[in-house]
């Protein structure tokens, strides 16, 4: 894949006009050679393949120059570099529906291995908080460094009845506030975001679409997940009820809040997708001057166009 280039001294490109005007210059002059009809004598003193060897040596001094003229110009390219600072909040559906074994052994209790596998994967510089919800939603750990007191935060969630998306997004930017001061940058808010894991449908609370709205506007985008098959169920009060995962409303949370929406109906599944969400969060996309790689592949161009000139000079009689 070719990176997308921009150039901190564009106007210096006009420069690549000059390896352009050699290369006219080159064929020029062989036009003329062959019309004075002075081809045949150099073919008589040199051996064959002497023609090829100054074609590729004009060649590499012509990409020699292009190169240099591009280190000259300053180009930059897109890199992904990890983030210094950012907040980031777990949230976790609790609902009885997350009791279903269609997730082995349960779909709470992977999701629990998920989550903190996912904060572990983390920076440790990253401030990470814990939300469950269910009617209502709770902060169970408040932006912290401290991976142990998350991990112990996450094993101790348990179920409880309903489910309050929108609760769960309220919540989540509430934790966003609590997140400590860069000591450093005090004046400075480190970048924030909501990972939101569920497997079900608001019946309780206010509207997830409204949280979603409310999101994009902190500029705290909510990437969910859809936790669940399809076939799950409970039993509720003796009766088997379907539990199948509900996508859609997670699909509207994440486009609304500028995030995005991801499904997992297994730990393997769910883990991968921790990780694409680490990868996301962790890493922003940045411009880094690349001028060493140009200078470097022009280099080498001059070093094949002076053993090309080199070997000629040794042939010539």
């Amino acid at each position: 894949m070719i990176p997308m280039l921009s150039f901190m001294s564009p106007h210096r490109l006009w420069w690549l006009v000059v390896p352009v005007l050699v290369v006219a210059l080159y064929a020029a002059l062989l036009v003329h050679r062959r019309a004075a009809g002075s081809s045949s004598l150099l073919a008589s003193i040199l051996p064959r393949d002497t023609r090829l060897r100054r074609h590729l040596s004009v060649g590499a001094a012509a990409l020699s120059l292009v190169m240099l003229v591009i280190a000259y110009a300053q180009p930059q390219a897109m890199t992904r570099v990890p983030r210094d600072r950012a907040t980031v909040v777990v949230v976790i559906d609790v609902s009885r529906s997350m009791m279903a074994t269609d997730v082995t052994p349960t779909r709470l209790d992977a999701a629990k291995e998920g989550a903190k596998e996912f904060v572990d994967s983390l920076p440790e510089s990253f401030n990470v908080a814990l939300v469950s919800f269910a009617a209502t939603a709770d902060i169970k750990m408040p932006p912290t460094t401290d991976r142990s007191a998350l991990e112990n935060a996450i094993d101790a969630l348990e179920l409880a009845p309903s489910t309050a998306i929108g609760e769960g997004v309220y919540t989540a930017l509430d934790a966003l506030k609590l997140a400590p001061q860069d000591p450093d940058h005090p004046d400075e808010t480190a970048p924030g975001a909501i990972v939101l894991l569920s497997d079900g449908a608001t019946n309780m609370g206010r509207a997830s679409s409204d949280a979603a709205t409310e999101s994009k506007k902190q500029g705290v985008p909510v990437y969910t997940i859809a936790y669940g098959t399809s076939s799950g169920y409970v039993y509720e009060n003796g009766h088997r009820q379907s539990v199948a995962v509900d996508h859609a409303e997670l699909s509207e949370v994440a486009k609304d809040s500028g995030g995005k929406k991801y499904s997992a109906d297994s730990l393997s599944s769910l883990q991968a997708v921790y990780q694409t969400i680490s990868h996301q969060i962790g890493y922003v996309d940045e411009y880094h001057e690349i001028t060493a790689r140009f200078a470097g592949v022009a280099l080498i161009f001059a070093v094949l166009a002076s053993a090309g000139v080199i070997s000629l000079a040794a042939r010539w009689p």
